[in-house]
């Protein structure tokens, strides 16, 4: 029963680490709203009408070929947002060869 416990113990944090990004759609909510989002997922995909982009917080989040930048996006008002935190395509990355 004790080994159980442990396992169970030591599996946990890699239950939450494995978890995929908060999806959410960009014409729901409004740019503070899906700031805050970033802020507490920490892993966030907006979708943005047909594609979307992915936001890591904190900014070491980002994969393995991925670069921090910032997006620009409208929100459900129509607002026009400036994001930080996006992961984008880094085309100097040694992973991208």
């Amino acid at each position: 029963m004790r080994c159980v416990v442990l396992a169970v113990a030591c599996l946990l944090p890699t239950v939450s680490l494995a978890a995929g990004p908060v999806k959410v759609d960009a014409k729901d909510y409004s740019c503070a709203q899906l700031a805050q989002m970033i802020r507490q997922s920490k892993k966030v995909y907006v979708r943005l009408g047909f594609g979307g982009r992915n936001f890591a917080y904190p900014p070491a989040r980002c994969g393995p070929g991925d670069k921090l930048s910032t997006a620009s996006l409208r929100d459900g008002t129509g607002k026009q947002c400036l994001l930080d935190y996006a992961c984008v395509n880094d085309p100097m990355s040694m992973y991208n060869y």
